[in-house]
């Protein structure tokens, strides 16, 4: 992969909703409770979704154990995905093909609801 440049597509922009949090691996899962804390209180929302994909996975199941051990009588539905991602490298000599390559990147959404 030494004649080959990875390249950049632009990330889509999803707009999220009020009542999703989406976690990262380097976040807090304070943070990610009291966010949940603002939803189910401030908000007056029934639900609220925890979403996370890759090395965040563990941390989105802790912060969701963490809000249901919190907010007693919550219900969990849990969904577990995959998603294909493909990577597009273009040759830095010539006479070479771009090469594709595709992953699967697992993504959790765990759904919280009164």
């Amino acid at each position: 992969m030494d004649k080959y440049r990875k390249v950049f597509k632009p990330r889509e922009e999803t707009v999220k909703a009020e009542e999703e949090i989406r976690v990262t691996a380097a976040g807090s899962v304070s943070a990610y409770v009291s966010r949940a804390a603002t939803v189910f209180n401030e908000l007056n929302k029934p639900f609220v979704i925890v979403q996370a994909s890759g090395n965040a996975l563990t941390k989105a199941v802790t912060a969701a154990e963490v809000i249901k051990r919190r907010f007693k009588g919550l219900h969990q539905i849990t969904e577990i995905k995959s998603v294909e991602i493909v990577d597009e490298y273009e040759p830095l000599e010539e006479g070479l093909d771009k090469v594709m390559d595709t992953r699967s990147l697992p993504v959790i959404e765990i759904k919280l609801s009164k």
